[in-house]
């Protein structure tokens, strides 16, 4: 299972006891990383996603099933992938890696092949941190974490720049990507100009704080799929949920704030309705997508999974649907945040692009 949970990526330190740290925490010392070219995005080979990368581009992926688009959407998207580096050579991948490379496409085009519909997605490759830094306290793994950041931080000022300064912007990421985003929020977008051209921001599968991190980021938690300029997180969990662990980590982090995240509120939002809290049964999800065993393909399922926010903060996707074997102990469906909810995901993303427009 420790296996599965490597191979599918996961960027949640929460299974990180001395197994675990013993086999994937990196055994090399941590190397600071030269900082990139300053104009180095301007490449699109330092992209796994780009307008200009008709061939071969993973978020122009469809599953079987899904309706094909007749316009895509004016918004620009910015997307972080998660984990898919889980060598212990370094703390940090290389970016002419290519196990890593050919990892990070395939879970591209699951997660997020959603948001093309609303428009054109830019992915970018970074150093990202590998597996080991999410299981250690080790000072090495927050380095290696700030050193990808960097990394993303530099591509989204390339990415700004290569806009138009009217058009609207969608930002997205999942695990590690997520977590990079909500410090992007936090440096780029509160209280910048650049905060009136949020669509939105979907930060799936990682925890934020509302009380301690969402002022810090600068925008609203969503609550209702009409809003815009406000952010959408949920970790899904089939029940019985075990989530002791993934709370325990949450509770001894630090927000952005500078106070412990202990007892204040995860943001849920339910991705059938686009809302923080209601809850939706299975007739709402209008497709979940179901990898097959390859994670080449896959197929859209509807009115399979429903989803309600617990009174913890976790999503809950009631019993625990066929998805694949990359399923973390206790129910923990993390790896499928967005393939669970693929469909409904793409229309929240598409109507808030069309929201944004008439406002």
């Amino acid at each position: 299972m420790i296996v599965l949970v490597i191979t599918a990526g996961f960027a949640l330190y929460l299974y990180a006891d001395e197994l675990t740290e013993l086999a994937f925490v990196p055994s090399a010392e941590f190397e600071q990383q030269e900082p990139l070219a300053a104009n180095i995005y301007a490449a699109e080979s330092m992209w796994h996603a780009h307008p200009k990368l008709a061939a071969n581009n993973p978020g122009r992926w469809r599953p079987d099933g899904a309706a094909k688009d007749e316009v895509r959407g004016p918004a620009a998207v910015f997307f972080v992938h998660p984990t898919s580096f889980i060598s212990r050579s370094s703390w940090n991948a290389a970016i002419g890696d290519k196990k890593t490379a050919d990892r990070t496409r395939t879970f591209l085009r699951g997660l997020s092949s959603p948001f093309d519909s609303a428009g054109e997605i830019w992915a970018p490759k970074y150093r990202q941190a590998s597996i080991g830094a999410f299981l250690t306290k080790k000072p090495e793994g927050q380095a290696a974490l700030d050193a990808a950041y960097q990394d993303v931080l530099l591509a989204f000022d390339s990415f700004i720049a290569a806009q138009q300064k009217d058009r609207p912007i969608i930002l997205a990421g999942h695990s590690q990507g997520a977590r990079h985003l909500t410090y992007l929020l936090r440096d780029r977008i509160n209280g910048q100009p650049i905060a009136s051209r949020i669509v939105a921001a979907y930060l799936i599968g990682w925890p934020v704080s509302v009380e301690h991190d969402l002022p810090s980021m600068g925008l609203p938690a969503c609550n209702s799929p009409d809003q815009i300029g406000c952010i959408l997180s949920w970790q899904s969990f089939a029940e019985p949920a075990e989530y002791g662990r993934v709370l325990k980590a949450y509770d001894d982090s630090i927000a952005f704030d500078g106070s412990a995240r202990k007892g204040s509120e995860i943001l849920c939002t339910n991705p059938l309705n686009g809302g923080a809290k209601p809850d939706a049964g299975a007739e709402a999800n209008l497709g979940t997508m179901q990898p097959n065993n390859d994670l080449d393909g896959g197929m859209l399922i509807a009115q399979s999974v429903p989803a309600r926010c617990d009174e913890n903060g976790f999503l809950l996707i009631g019993d625990p649907p066929d998805m694949g074997n990359y399923v973390l102990p206790g129910n923990n469906y993390h790896v499928y945040d967005i393939p669970l909810y693929w469909a409904n995901t793409r229309f929240d993303a598409l109507w808030r692009t069309r929201q944004f427009l008439a406002q």
